[in-house]
């Protein structure tokens, strides 16, 4: 890729961290991307769009950011950073000024599954471990959707309120990769923010974790994302 090519930066969400992004980091540099990942604390919005211009500060040139789940507010709020040329939303909330993980949750629609999301301690959130396989990773290997649950990252509460101030989907390109097995945010909430941002909208069967489970069809989104902004 030349130098004129945006750089690919990889945003994690909530009860994780960046390194589940491996897979579709490997697939993005064998196709000749450079590819940085952020590592958010998770702890506030705030705290969490500084970690990413943090690291758009150590890029050369144009960034196109990614998010999966609470990483798409993160690059939302991110997004109207001059630096940032696009916005590629993985089964990712993508809210709009004002809006926060609480308030995007905070009315589900009759029937929807609802994240077994145990009570706040000390600040923080965390999934019961023994739901984890059927609500974040249902597609995974029972011993890899373990090893996520027993890892887990404390997601804190300051994180989930953190309101956005300019949705830079309405400033930037943006793309959308609808999980349509997902189990954490429903798909039709997907697809609602997606038609909203007036992102290109690619769907496949996947649970929430379809940036782990199938890294290559995450991949090629970003790539087309990217071509189409080089």
């Amino acid at each position: 890729m030349s130098n004129t090519t945006p750089t690919i930066a990889l945003v994690h969400g909530g009860f994780v961290d960046g390194s589940g992004w491996r897979g579709v980091y490997d697939r993005l540099r064998a196709q000749g991307h450079r590819v940085a990942v952020v590592q958010n604390p998770t702890v506030s919005l705030e705290g969490d769009v500084a970690a990413t211009k943090q690291v758009l500060d150590d890029l050369a040139g144009d960034a196109v950011l990614v998010g999966h789940s609470y990483g798409g507010v993160v690059i939302t709020e991110t997004g109207s950073d001059p630096r940032v040329v696009g916005l590629v939303y993985i089964a990712a909330f993508a809210p709009d000024k004002g809006e926060s993980v609480n308030t995007l949750i905070a009315d589900p629609p009759p029937g929807a599954p609802v994240p077994p999301i145990l009570p706040p301690r000390d600040g923080y959130l965390f999934l019961d471990r023994e739901k984890f396989h059927d609500s974040f990773a249902g597609d995974l290997p029972a011993d890899e959707a373990e090893f996520m649950a027993n890892s887990q990252v404390p997601w804190g509460l300051g994180a989930l309120g953190g309101t956005v101030t300019e949705p830079g989907w309405r400033l930037k390109p943006s793309w959308y990769l609808v999980a349509s097995d997902d189990r954490m945010i429903p798909p039709p909430a997907q697809r609602a923010m997606a038609e909203r941002a007036g992102a290109s909208v690619r769907e496949i069967p996947g649970s929430h974790s379809v940036y782990v489970s199938q890294p290559q069809a995450v991949a090629d989104l970003i790539h087309a994302a990217v071509e189409s902004l080089a």
